[in-house]
């Protein structure tokens, strides 16, 4: 436990803002949590898109390159929020790909489950004001809202995603868009842009907050499907994109090392990858607008994180405040027109119009090749457990006058459960029952830490996509369409493209590894897929089940009805 080194951290930084009597002795803590960024999406891990605030962060702060999370939202939400792994903490799975069998089962409540405790719950018996604005996703009823999980306050989300201009939902998934304000239904302005509308509300929050330190959480709604921005914000980037995704890997991979980020390694590749240079003219104009309208949406999440930088700083609060930066997971790579009954829902739905994209009332998505792009030099993307759906930027930013090694990159595995010990440290919070990960401050200070012991074994699993981390080295599987449902093993620091198989060259380690998974499995309550499991289909089950019988139950009923009256009627005429 580092309790005691960030006590005397707290205490250096008390001396250094003595003049300022009215700023709290404990740190604020800003933690920022992105949707859908892929690893190289940030400026500061190379990338073309214009993020200045958050690189700001990163040049202040310290820049992890082996960052773990789960393959989706609401289970890394889960991990980064109580410091126990998605299945400890209930979202074994999500309500959006979970299997009817797996529903209720120990830890498949598909929510934060109860008796689980939150980091806000933690800071809050500290002293600490426990704010929260945006995506939520960890359950939608009364005791499953963060107001009743340990926020004070809380604008929230308890869906994966939600128009980012108007107050609708996403309408193939969902009925209406679930924004609660402390608990009870938000109203919300009729036009808005959900990045702007987060940071407002974390603002009118933090205001309201008198002498104590605050604990904010802004659960940003960028760059989840459906992706949109500003025609302005667009324009940035209309001909950045027409090279292809190929090209935009090459200069990834070239920027995340010149970024210092990761050493020159061979890149991983994904079968989805499409032939840009096999693509008509009219499809390249498509997919290239689509990229712009994600790096405009990027860029226009940034310029709010620095509204609310350049807020704290007016209030005399940012010398005070620490702030984490994280996405959830890697870059959404799901196509809603991949069938025709989901092509034809969806244009039914939505306004399609190739030069239309991100504009209100459309539905935008960068599908498997710009995803798997955004992750170079990494393989795969969200909802896979190779490493560009689980290995995400983070940033940890200490305020000026505490410690830190500031600019600096860590290489050493770490994982979304180092969160909250993390947080608790700096924060000076001595309760640590029931927490499984480590804490990141001795790194904070020395790059070249360890983290984790190298024979500590960590175990993700979702939707039957697995991996475990051991030391260097990982033991990952996953299932079709991500993979071929057998284990493989890499080192993923020589290797983190994830292009050499090491289950043939070093097989005691991939047995010990397999045999350690298993136990790790057992003690979760890990359950194994039903049978020709796959998660895009169970995601349009789920959503027929949730959203189409519902509607068509009253009409099939009528109909029946209808048709039994037709035919007493004409017995009767018979009689």
């Amino acid at each position: 436990m580092h309790f005691k080194l960030a006590a005397l951290l707290l205490a250096a930084s008390a001396l250094s803002v003595s003049a300022q009597p009215a700023a709290p002795t404990r740190p604020n803590i800003v933690l920022i949590i992105a949707d859908d960024w892929g690893f190289s999406d940030p400026g500061s891990y190379g990338s073309e898109i214009a993020t200045p605030n958050i690189d700001a962060l990163a040049r202040q702060g310290t820049r992890f390159a082996n960052f773990h999370v789960a393959a989706s939202c609401s289970p890394t939400r889960a991990m980064l929020l109580t410091g126990v792994n998605n299945h400890r903490a209930g979202l074994g799975n999500m309500p959006e790909t979970i299997p009817p069998d797996h529903q209720g089962k120990p830890g498949y409540n598909a929510v934060l489950a109860p008796g689980v405790t939150t980091l806000a719950q933690r800071l809050k018996r500290a002293g600490y004001a426990t704010l929260y604005a945006g995506k939520w996703h960890l359950g939608h009823d009364a005791g499953d809202l963060p107001t009743a999980r340990g926020w004070d306050h809380a604008q929230a989300l308890s869906q994966s995603g939600a128009d980012n201009w108007e107050n609708k939902p996403n309408r193939l998934l969902y009925e209406r868009a679930d924004w609660t304000r402390d608990g009870k239904t938000a109203k919300l302005p009729r036009r808005f842009y959900s990045s702007t509308l987060i940071v407002d509300e974390a603002i009118a929050q933090i205001d309201g907050v008198k002498d104590q330190p605050f604990f904010a959480t802004l659960g940003f709604l960028a760059n989840h499907i459906p992706v949109q921005a500003s025609e302005a914000d667009i324009a940035q980037y209309r001909d950045r994109y027409r090279a292809g995704w190929r090209a935009l890997r090459d200069s990834r991979a070239a920027g995340v090392v010149q970024a210092g980020v990761l050493p020159p390694a061979p890149r991983g590749t994904m079968d989805s990858t499409r032939n840009w240079a096999a693509l008509p003219a009219d499809e390249k104009a498509r997919w290239a607008r689509t990229m712009a309208v994600y790096g405009g949406m990027a860029t226009a999440m940034d310029r709010e994180v620095g509204r609310l930088i350049a807020h704290l700083k007016a209030r005399g609060q940012y010398d005070n405040t620490l702030f984490v930066f994280v996405s959830d997971n890697g870059a959404e790579a799901t196509n809603p027109e991949a069938t025709p009954f989901t092509t034809a829902m969806t244009r039914l739905l939505y306004d399609m119009t190739p030069d239309r994209q991100g504009q209100p009332g459309t539905l935008t998505y960068i599908g498997a090749s710009w995803a798997s792009a955004v992750a170079s030099p990494l393989k795969g993307y969200k909802f896979s457990t190779w490493e560009g759906g689980v290995r995400v930027p983070f940033i940890v930013t200490l305020p000026p006058a505490m410690a830190q090694a500031r600019g600096s990159v860590v290489a050493a595995p770490a994982h979304a459960v180092d969160l909250v010990p993390t947080l608790l440290d700096l924060a000076a919070v001595a309760e640590r029952d029931a927490l499984e990960g480590q804490s990141l401050l001795p790194a904070l200070t020395d790059p070249a830490a360890t983290i984790h012991p190298a024979d500590e074994a960590i175990g993700h699993e979702l939707s039957g996509n697995a991996v475990l981390y051991q030391g260097n080295h990982k033991l990952v599987k996953n299932l079709p369409p991500y993979g071929d449902g057998a284990w493989h093993l890499h080192d993923i620091m020589a290797d983190p493209g994830e292009t050499r198989d090491l289950a043939t060259a070093d097989p005691a380690r991939f047995a010990a590894m397999q045999a350690a998974w298993a136990q790790w499995a057992d003690a979760n309550q890990v359950l194994p897929m039903p049978d020709g499991y796959d998660a895009p289909a169970q995601i349009h089950a789920n959503a027929l089940n949730d959203l189409l019988w519902p509607r068509l139950a009253p009409i099939l009923a009528s109909l029946w009805l209808l048709l039994v009256g037709l035919w007493i009627g004409r017995r009767w005429r018979q009689a």
